[in-house]
């Protein structure tokens, strides 16, 4: 008896394992009734209709984001165009700027750009795991290092994490102004000033393009004087070209038009001499050069949140399309599997009065 019950045991079939998700839904679409699937089915095309005005409302709003860091770029680059003459016509000078004083580093500021709100895919969590790499090389290397958050999902993760010296936490507005940026260039023009700090660095994510967003990471204090953005490594980097990206229809959906926007400034003449002493000048405009820098990280990190919350938001739209779809079809085979039992007891009762 137990060689047969043995060998009935393990002819069993064995049923293949399906992940835990896939195995829940099915168990949910069995046991449901019709009322509870029209119930589900009209939940989520509830939740369709939210996650499509979301990307909607995203969308408009990264044109607008673009916008504004494009109409900033004009007083960014005259400054630029000013800091490089006053430099060329220094060089034989030995000027002391202290935003320009480069000193051994010991101790670093990273100023961390992330994003106000959530529902916007991966894009916190990249900036974030930048900023954790950023600070193991600098632990490795034996360099100190303070945190100025600025976001309020910065803040949050930072604030849970009282290992991570923090200098301060703030936060941007959903479209950021010169007010914002004062906030931080006040707050590390501080701390490099007094010499607490030896360098600062800015991370945010570059805007790229509307489904990619890039953490990067660059020296934002000591200032160069001739006005170049340079990163971690001292490779300088050219963003004199601004690429807009604008939403239109075509065939009844949603395209994307690419246009590339370079800003016309205006060219100095070699022989303009300067009143003013050139000291005095530096130390007027690399705060406003400072600021300006800032706003146009802010504005990007902007540009990307809201890139990224629209494609996760098409995202979003996709898959609740395909589970009303499944949805559905479980729906009407269920109805109709009851519609053909209700007609077979009809036909059996019937037959059975006419019996």
């Amino acid at each position: 008896m137990a060689s047969t019950m043995y060998a009935t045991t393990s002819a069993k079939p064995k049923t293949p394992t399906a992940p835990l998700s896939q195995s829940r839904r099915r168990v949910c679409v069995v046991k449901c009734s019709l009322r509870d699937l029209r119930d589900r089915i009209d939940s989520v095309s509830n939740t369709k209709k939210i996650t499509e005005a979301m990307k909607l409302v995203a969308a408009a709003k990264v044109r607008r984001a673009q916008e504004a860091v494009v109409s900033g770029r004009p007083f960014s680059e005259s400054l630029v165009e000013v800091l490089y003459n006053i430099n060329e016509q220094l060089q034989t000078d030995d000027i002391d700027v202290p935003l320009t004083r480069v000193r051994p580093v010991k101790k670093i500021a990273l100023v961390v750009v992330t994003g106000e709100r959530g529902l916007c895919g991966a894009f916190n969590n990249n900036v974030l795991k930048k900023a954790e790499q950023r600070m193991l090389q600098l632990r490795q290397l034996g360099i100190e290092y303070t945190v100025v958050s600025v976001g309020k999902k910065g803040n949050m993760y930072f604030e849970k994490r009282p290992e991570i010296p923090v200098d301060r936490y703030l936060q941007s507005s959903q479209l950021p102004t010169t007010k914002d940026a004062q906030a931080v260039a006040d707050d590390v023009f501080s701390l490099f000033i007094s010499e607490e700090v030896d360098k600062v660095e800015l991370l945010y994510a570059k805007f790229v393009n509307l489904i990619k967003s890039e953490p990067v990471i660059h020296t934002l204090l000591p200032l160069s004087p001739k006005g170049e953005i340079c990163d971690i490594n001292g490779v300088c980097v050219d963003a004199a070209d601004d690429e807009l990206f604008r939403l239109t229809t075509k065939d009844g959906k949603l395209t994307i038009e690419r246009e590339t926007v370079r800003t016309e400034t205006v060219n100095f003449s070699p022989i303009i001499q300067f009143e003013q002493d050139p000291v005095q000048i530096l130390d007027a405009l690399l705060p406003l050069y400072l600021n300006s820098q800032i706003l146009r990280a802010l504005q990007e990190s902007l540009a990307s949140e809201l890139a990224a919350r629209m494609s996760a938001m098409s995202a979003a739209t996709d898959n609740a399309n395909e589970l009303r779809k499944s949805l559905s079809m479980v729906y009407n085979r269920k109805r109709q599997a009851k519609i053909t039992g209700e007609i077979l007891e009809v036909v059996a009762g019937a037959n059975a009065m006419s019996g």
